[in-house]
Order: C-alpha cells, then structure tokens, then sequence
C-alpha cells in the first residue's frame, strides 16, 4: 500500500521577469512546507508577463530550488513559459526535485492575449509522485470540463492546478475545485496568484486551497501574499 501523501500549495511574492530572485522565493517556500508535493500558481517563477523569455529546464537559475527540494525530499511544481519545439514557447509546468528540473506539462486551454505569445499543449499530462498519480492542468485548464475528463481518464488520483486569477473571481477557484473533485472523485490542489503581477492583474486572488473528492475544502489560504497551506492526501 502507498503512503499518505503531503502536498501543500504556495503563493510566494513574485518579483515580474526575475527568475533568479523568485527561485530563492520559491526555495523558501519548500522548505516551509513540510510536504513532499509542492505546488505554485501559474508562471510564479516569471510573473503574468507574457513577454518573458523562455526558461530551459537546466537553467542554473533553478539551483536555489533544486538544493531546497534536496533538503526537504520534495517535488515542485512551478510556472514558467518553456521552449517549444515549433520554435513558439508554451505556458509551462516544471517539475523540479533533489536532481534538477524537467518540463512537466504545457497549458492546453490558452485564454486572453496568451495565443498571441504562446502555444498550446497537445495533450494532458499525469505526474506520479510516490505511487500518487498527479493530473496536471494550468489555469484556463481547469475551467474545461474536457480537460479534467481528459486527465481523469489517464487515473488519477489528483488533479492539480496552477493559476492566476483576477481577485474579483476568487469564488471561481472553489466552484471549478468542487465540480473536478465530486466529477472525477480525486483530490483537487489549486496554487492561485497572491499579489500584483502583469498582464493587468494589479489585484489577483489568492485563496489557494486543496479539496478532497467529495468536493469539500479541507484547507484553504487567505489572499495574501507569502500565505501556505498543505494537506496530507490518503
């Protein structure tokens, strides 16, 4: 049988177009977790600006995060835009541990000016984490119902998802968590945007949160910047 699994979601300040400064952020962040899955918000290594060049997945920028997930024996998940191989990047995932970082998932479902920048991705993704299968899903993602129904049909045991949201649409967060958890009856994490960041979102939710498969939140950040929180899956 597999172990209960700890996952906590972050939303740490984010200094827009400096990856160097919010990788120490981030590695911050782990180490307070106390989580083996560490989860952060869409683009959290870059800020919403769409305009930020592509981060490889050896980009020694990364080192503060790699050495953090070393320490505390964790797996994070942060946003970034990613290279492509059509020469266009892609809205990205990495998944980083103790040995370095790959590119997990890109963003399939692209929203506002994003396609003008980006490209979508082909198709869901699943990270395994412990015995734990983790669906992956950015932003937009999460508000269609293909997708979840895509990414539960490769069995999963969770949905996670990373996302900005303007603070006027906090409530969509927990709507689209409770209809993907009773849905496809799997655990849902969502890492939400806490503070200013680009792309016209001067006030952004927060409110990150993780739901159990009956839809109900069993722990739920505020909208502050820096704010935590976690929960053991089992």
């Amino acid at each position: 049988m597999r172990d209960p699994l700890a996952i906590a979601v972050a939303q740490p300040p984010c200094v827009s177009h400096d990856v160097a400064a919010n990788a120490v952020t981030h590695a911050a962040a782990i180490r307070a977790a106390d989580a083996r899955v560490v989860v952060f918000p869409e683009l959290s290594l870059t800020g919403y600006e769409l305009d930020t060049p592509a981060i490889a997945a050896d980009d020694p920028r990364l080192s503060p995060m790699v050495e953090a997930c070393a320490e505390a024996g964790a797996v994070a998940l942060a946003g970034a835009p990613a290279r492509g191989a059509a020469g266009r990047p892609h809205l990205s995932l990495l998944a980083v541990d103790g040995t370095g970082a790959t590119v997990a998932y890109h963003k399939m479902w692209l929203g506002g000016a994003e396609p003008e920048r980006f490209a979508p991705g082909g198709e869901p993704a699943v990270l395994e984490v412990d015995g734990w299968r983790l669906g992956l899903a950015v932003c937009k993602d999460t508000g269609v119902a293909r997708h979840a129904a895509d990414t539960a049909a490769l069995g999963i045991d969770a949905y996670v998802a990373a996302v900005a949201e303007h603070a006027e649409d906090a409530a969509v967060l927990g709507e689209r968590a409770r209809r993907i958890a009773t849905e496809h009856s799997v655990w849902v994490a969502v890492a939400s945007f806490a503070g200013p960041t680009g792309g016209g979102y001067t006030r952004t939710a927060g409110c990150s949160g993780i739901w159990g498969p009956d839809g109900i939140v069993v722990a739920q950040a505020g909208p502050e910047t820096g704010a935590l929180t976690r929960a053991v899956l089992a």
